[in-house]
Formats: C-alpha cells, sequence, structure tokens
C-alpha cells in the first residue's frame, strides 16, 4: 500500500513539525511518501529511513482553478491513501479527482484558529485508532556524519547554536542582543557559538562574529541543509529566534530556548526540549504572527539566566 502526506506549509520549521505525525503513519504502513510545498525538506529528511520519498511542488496549490492540474500531479504518484494536513477544500477535491482510494483531510471549515499541533495529533489519533499520539519524535541523523561531526568539535567548549537568523524582520531578536548575550557568556565560561543564519543573513553572522571573535564562533550561513544539521545535532543547546533551527534541535534532545515575538505558542512547546522565553509584561497566549513586539522586551540577563541554568 503507497501512502501519501500532503504538508501545505512552504516554512521548514513547520514542516519538520509534522515530522512526528510522518512516523506514526509510517509505523501503520511502511515507509510514507511525503508531497510538500516546501523547497528544502526534502535534503532535511533525506536519510530518514520512515520516508520512502519526499516531493516537493512549486505549482498547482494555491488557485482553486488549478485542481485539475493538481488532480492529475497527484494521479502520477500511484497513491492508495493520502493524508492532508491542512483544511482545504482543493486539496480535498484534487484527492478525490485523482481517484485515490482513501482520502483523509482535516475538518473542511475549520482553518480559522488552527493550532497545528492539536490539529495534527488529533487528525492522525482519529485515522489511525491510537489514543495518544506522541507531538515529538527523533529527528534522525546520519549516524556517520554525526559522529565526523562531533569528531570536529572542541569538546573542552559548550558549544551552543545561536538562531540569529529567521524568516521574518520581527522574528528577530537583533544582533546587538546577541552581541551583549555572548559576551556575557564568553566572560562566565568556556563557550563556542554556532551562528545559524540564512545565505542571505551572512551580514548578521559577520556583525556577531567581527565583535565576539573567530576563535569563539563560525557562520553556518554557508552550508547547506544536509551539512548543517549534524552540527546542530551534536550542540549542547539552541537559543535564538523561531527558525527552523530548533525544531530539529529539540528533536534531537538537545535543550532548545526559543525567543518569542510573533511566534504563536503551538510553534515551540511540543517538545520536552522546548523552553520559551516571552516578552516582559505580554501574555504567551496573546502573541500572533501578526504581534508587533520590540525586541528589547525581551532581556539579555534573562536568556543569560535561562541557558546557565539549562547547560550542564
Amino acid at each position: 500500500m503507497k501512502v501519501g502526506i500532503f504538508l501545505s506549509y512552504i516554512g521548514l520549521g513547520s514542516n519538520i513539525l509534522h515530522l512526528s505525525y510522518c512516523h506514526e503513519i509510517a509505523k501503520k504502513y511502511g515507509p510514507v511518501t511525503v508531497i510538500t510545498i516546501c523547497k528544502n525538506f526534502k535534503e532535511a529528511v533525506d536519510n530518514d529511513p520512515s520516508i520512502k520519498e519526499v516531493i516537493y511542488i512549486d505549482k498547482y496549490f494555491k488557485k482553486f482553478s488549478d485542481v485539475f492540474k493538481l488532480a492529475k500531479k497527484l494521479a502520477s504518484y500511484n497513491l492508495d491513501s493520502i493524508y492532508i494536513f491542512y483544511p482545504s477544500v482543493r486539496l480535498y477535491l484534487a484527492g478525490k479527482l485523482a481517484k485515490i482510494s482513501e482520502v483523509k483531510t482535516y475538518p473542511i471549515f475549520k482553518k480559522k484558529n488552527l493550532h497545528l499541533v492539536n490539529a495534527a495529533k488529533n487528525f492522525v489519533e482519529k485515522n489511525l485508532d491510537i489514543k495518544k499520539c506522541p507531538t515529538e519524535t527523533t529527528f534522525y541523523v546520519d549516524p556517520v556524519e554525526k559522529m565526523k561531526s562531533e569528531s570536529q568539535m572542541n569538546k573542552s567548549f559548550k558549544n551552543l547554536v545561536i538562531g540569529a537568523g529567521s524568516s521574518g524582520p520581527t522574528t528577530k531578536w537583533g544582533e546587538k542582543n546577541y552581541i551583549q548575550l555572548l559576551r556575557k557568556l564568553k566572560k562566565h565560561g568556556k563557550y563556542y557559538f554556532y551562528i545559524q543564519c540564512g545565505p542571505d543573513e551572512k551580514n548578521i553572522a559577520e556583525s556577531i562574529i567581527n565583535e565576539i571573535g573567530e576563535n569563539y564562533c563560525e557562520t553556518l550561513s554557508n552550508k547547506n541543509i544536509k551539512s548543517l544539521i549534524p552540527i546542530i545535532a551534536n550542540c549542547d543547546l539552541y537559543v535564538g529566534n523561531d527558525s527552523f533551527g530548533h525544531h530539529i534541535t529539540s528533536q534531537c534532545g538537545v535543550p532548545s530556548i526559543i525567543l518569542l515575538l510573533d511566534t504563536p505558542r503551538a510553534y515551540t512547546d511540543y517538545s520536552v526540549n522546548q523552553y520559551q522565553i516571552v516578552p516582559n509584561g505580554i501574555d504567551i497566549n496573546e502573541i500572533t504572527h501578526d504581534k508587533s513586539i520590540s525586541p528589547n522586551n525581551i532581556k539579555v540577563e534573562d536568556v543569560f539566566n535561562k541557558i546557565i541554568s539549562l547547560i550542564k
């Protein structure tokens, strides 16, 4: 039986957030085919034994008028069953028109205030007839690559991932705050910092490295996803913005501190390894993607103290 999973999310972090549910479905049916609109999800899970293949589609998923083209595309994958992790009439109809025997999707008219974790958890529990679906999994890292990466690290230092980059400006804590934080940590003990930024955010990493020193940090902005994963999986802690990095580290058993500025809590409280820092005076339940909160409402001292409480 060939089972497909449709993840209707562009962001890598949102796709990795759903990895636990992919694994649960794979437990029942064997390795699954994942269809996604995220261009780099395949690279992130390339070695995952629970995933048979990842298919990236970059069109036919936005307009209702494209439903027939999408159906033709889905039909070409020869799926017996498909789990659609989104409440979409368009995707449901495309699955039906593709003559896939079983088309399972979220309740169609419950898109408003969709809680990514609760919706996915309930969806899998209902359709697999299981009582308790875990919200996190073990992120698969190639053991050879992980060992190779570990051998290149100085384990006499505490190695930290600094998630200074993110997909939007309102999510960023800002390099000035990170520079202050890293200076405090340097004074406190032996730390080495891996600055996680996207290829278009090299200036952020360079700004931090220029202030902290090349002997204490390096940028990950020049690495692709596949080569970056073994490095961050070997680190002692993640601290930073809401980026794909903490979705990986937290599911590798690494304590992960996420600074919430415009990220709903659902993205950051599904793993026992996730720790949230909320701006002073803000209710965590009021933080949304539309919220505009000053980065300076999260104090460097608060982040420093949280790191010290978790680092071992």
